[in-house]
Formats: C-alpha cells, structure tokens, sequence
C-alpha cells in the first residue's frame, strides 16, 4: 500500500529522472531469480543525488511517524537500505540496526547488527520490495531478537499478489513510497515509453515467473 498518490506520483518521476527505474522491454533483464523482466530497479543510485535522497529521506520521517507512530529503532535491510535507513534514523533522530540476510560465519555470528534491545519497537526500512522473501527474512530475524515490528516502509514495490499473501500471512503492515502502477503511470505521462510498451510492462507484471519477451 502506498503512503499517498502525490507521494507515489513524485516518487516514480524522481526515480524515473535519474535512471534508477531502466526500463527495456526488448532486451529484458535477468533478476537473481531468473524471471526475465522489463523492468529493473536500483533504489542505491538514489544516494549519489542529494536532492532526491534528502526527499526520500524527508517522506520516510514524515510517513513512518504518521503511519506507526515513532518507534524506538530504525532497522535496514542489508545491502540496498543501510545507506537510506541510516538517513532516516538521522532524521528522526533514532538508533539504527541493519538485518544481514543471514547470521555471521564469524566473530559473534550476529544476523542483526547494532545495539537492539528485546520489546523495542521496530520499523523497518526497505529498498525494493519483489516477492517480499528477502525482507520478511529480516522482519523474522528481528522478532527473534524480541523487536516489536511496527511495520515495514519500502521506496517501491512491483506490487505482486505473492508478496501481499506473505506479507498478510506475517501480520505485517508494508507502505510504500510508490509503486509499479504510479511508475507506469509517470512513464507514460513523460513519454518514457510509448503505448505498446506500457502494454508489454502490464502483461509482465501480471505474470512475471512465466513472460518472456516474445509476449
């Protein structure tokens, strides 16, 4: 669920203008997953535009605070939201832990990393959101710590069905700053992409595990 539309609206356009969001639908990428996809999003660029990661920042703060009220802790997900949820926790001038996607092999052998203490309460900062696998790892490995986790805020999700029932399944409220309808929105809108292109991105999205680009 996104905070807002004027927030997803701006959102999707910020991310569009620095070529965070590239979009290609005759040469489609490859995800870790093997789905071929149209579309591929790299939120750790926003960080080398100090303009659009103070607003992304400032929209967390306001948000989250609005959402679930202020927690005690900021946590990131590792690798792609250490650097906004440090920013954020700044802003709001929080502690702040990072969740590794899986425990240490060394030294303490920590998956949570910083000072976190058991009946604190948790939100959680996210980069991109997929299938929601790698950040409800997060979420579990912080309620095993004994963090009470308020919910999840994420820049941007792809919005499938999978994620929404794992989330729901996990009693965990996830808002978005935007979303792949508000990007395809802003894409067209800016002549991003024509109007068959916006139809091959929509038939993606509603059956990535099994599109290719021959659809």
């Amino acid at each position: 669920m996104i905070f807002n539309n004027n927030t997803a609206q701006q959102t999707a356009e910020l991310l569009l203008q620095i070529n965070a969001i590239k979009l290609n639908s005759k040469n489609p990428f490859t995800w870790a997953s093997g789905w071929k996809s149209p579309i591929y999003c790299d939120n750790r660029i926003i960080l080398s535009f100090p303009a659009v990661r103070n607003y992304v920042r400032d929209e967390f703060a306001k948000h989250i605070e609005e959402k679930f009220g202020k927690p005690d802790v900021i946590a990131g997900v590792a690798t792609g939201a250490i650097g906004i949820g440090i920013l954020v926790a700044e802003a709001m001038g929080l502690p702040f832990v990072y969740v590794r996607p899986e425990p240490k092999k060394h030294g303490r052998q920590n998956q949570v990393e910083g000072f976190l203490q058991k009946g604190q309460n948790v939100v959680v900062v996210e980069d991109l959101i997929s299938t929601g696998g790698s950040s409800l790892l997060a979420v579990e490995a912080l309620r095993n710590e004994g963090a009470n986790v308020k919910g999840m805020a994420a820049i941007f999700t792809y919005g499938f069905p999978v994620s929404k029932e794992r989330f729901e399944a996990a009693n965990l409220d996830v808002f978005t700053l935007s979303n792949y309808e508000n990007l395809l929105q802003k894409a067209v809108d800016k002549q991003y992409v024509s109007e068959n292109e916006l139809e091959t991105l929509s038939a993606w999205n509603a059956n990535p595990a099994e599109w290719n680009v021959e659809v």
